[in-house]
């Protein structure tokens, strides 16, 4: 069964193949996902990998967590599932809704 993993603090330019260099030594890689910023299309300095086994991806976590690479000490640990996200509530009107105002 394959596991995601969380890896961050990366360089800026770290690129998908830079990071399936490094990882596939541990393990065959599945899939990558360096996340980049929409506005500059640099990387925002953490991707989310998959490795295609559980055992490569505890390999990946004991080599590297807290390993120095590109200058960084690199944070890498199994992938927290994506928290649901609710639709945040308009935010209240102002004044008097509705309601009427009586100055006696």
């Amino acid at each position: 069964m394959s596991t995601k993993l969380y890896v961050g603090n990366l360089s800026f330019d770290v690129t998908e193949n830079d990071l399936r260099d490094m990882l596939s030594q541990h393990g065959p890689v599945n899939e990558i996902n360096v996340i980049m910023d929409k506005m500059t299309g640099r990387g925002r300095g953490f991707a989310f990998v998959t490795m295609n086994t559980q055992e490569g991806a505890n390999a990946v976590v004991l080599a590297l967590n807290g390993k120095e690479w590109k200058g960084r000490a690199l944070t890498v640990n199994e992938a927290r599932p994506r928290e649901e996200r609710h639709g945040g509530g308009g935010g209240g009107g102002g004044g008097y809704a509705g309601r009427s105002y009586s100055n006696r």
